[in-house]
C-alpha cells in the first residue's frame, strides 16, 4: 500500500524574483528571495516599505506569478489562484448587510461546501473568537477588532493548511491590536494552521512568531532570519519584559535601520 508522503515544508520560496515594467521604467520589487516554511509554523514578514512583503503573499497566494524562481505550496508548484489557503487583509472587507454569521458563511457559499458542516464549523470559529451573542450582528455594529475576528473566520471556515495575513490589524488601535495578537497566537495554537504574517509593526512580528524574516530595500533579498526563543505559550505583559523579546526586537531594528540616532 503507498503512503502519501507529507511535504517538510508548506510553504516553499525558491529564488524568486519579481519585475514590473511600466511606461517609464523596468523595476525590480524583489530582487531574489529564498524562505521555506514548515508545517504548523508562523512566521512573520517584516521590511521597508515597498521592498515586496504583499507581493510574496500573492505569490504564494497564486495571485501573482514571479518572473524567475518557483513557488511551490505543500509540495505543489503554485500556478495559478489556490483555493486551499486563507487569505486575511488590512480591511475585513464585511458586506454592510450581511450578519456576523451570513459574513463568515460567504465563503462556504463560494466554495460548494456542504451547508451543515459550514453552519457548525461557523459557530466553532465565532466562540474560538469570542464572538458568542453577534451572530447576528451587522457589520456597522461590530468594532473595528471584531470585524477583523469576522474576516478571520471567513478565512478559516474551510480549515486552510496555510494562512496569509497581510497587515490584519494595521487599522487597529494599539490596545485592540495587542488584543488581537493575543487571540491570534491562541487561535493558532489551537488550530495548527501554518501561517504567514506581513507586518510593519516589530513588536508584533516577535510577539507572534517562531521565525522573522527581515527583507532589505527593494529590489528585496533575505537580510536575515531570527529565531523567535520565546515560550509557546506567551502571556502579552511578561513577553515584553522577556530578554529574548527584547533581543528579537533590537536586531531587527538593527536590520531595518530603526535603531539608528537621527
Amino acid at each position: 500500500m503507498s503512503v502519501t508522503a507529507v511535504p517538510t515544508r508548506a510553504v516553499e520560496i525558491d529564488a524568486v524574483a519579481v519585475r514590473f515594467r511600466s511606461k517609464k521604467q523596468d523595476v525590480t520589487a524583489i530582487g531574489e528571495v529564498s524562505l521555506g516554511i514548515a508545517p504548523g509554523e508562523f512566521v512573520s514578514l517584516v521590511g521597508p516599505s515597498g521592498c515586496g512583503k504583499s507581493t510574496l503573499l500573492k505569490l504564494v497566494s497564486g495571485l501573482l506569478t514571479p518572473s524567475a524562481g518557483a513557488v511551490r505550496l505543500l509540495g505543489q508548484p503554485v500556478r495559478g489562484p489556490r483555493h486551499d489557503i486563507g487569505f486575511v487583509f488590512q480591511r475585513a472587507a464585511l458586506l454592510d448587510w450581511r450578519s456576523v454569521r451570513r459574513n463568515i458563511l460567504l465563503q462556504a457559499e463560494m466554495r460548494g461546501m456542504e451547508p451543515a458542516l459550514a453552519r457548525e464549523r461557523a459557530d466553532e470559529l465565532i466562540a474560538m473568537t469570542g464572538l458568542t451573542g453577534f451572530e447576528e450582528a451587522l457589520p456597522h455594529e461590530l468594532s473595528g477588532g471584531m470585524q477583523q475576528r469576522v474576516a478571520l473566520c471567513r478565512a478559516l471556515l474551510h480549515r486552510p493548511r496555510v494562512l496569509l495575513m497581510d497587515e490584519p490589524f494595521g487599522a487597529l488601535d494599539a490596545l485592540t491590536r495587542e488584543q488581537m495578537n493575543v487571540e491570534l497566537h491562541r487561535i493558532w495554537r489551537e488550530t495548527g494552521t501554518t501561517v504567514l504574517l506581513v507586518t510593519h509593526s516589530i513588536a508584533e512580528a516577535v510577539y507572534l512568531a517562531n521565525r522573522v524574516v527581515v527583507l532589505s530595500a527593494r529590489p528585496s533579498t533575505v537580510a536575515e532570519e531570527i529565531a523567535v526563543r520565546l515560550p509557546k505559550i506567551r502571556n502579552y505583559s511578561a513577553t515584553m519584559a522577556d530578554p529574548a523579546f527584547a533581543a528579537a526586537t533590537t536586531r531587527v531594528r538593527e536590520l531595518l535601520g530603526a535603531g539608528r540616532d537621527l
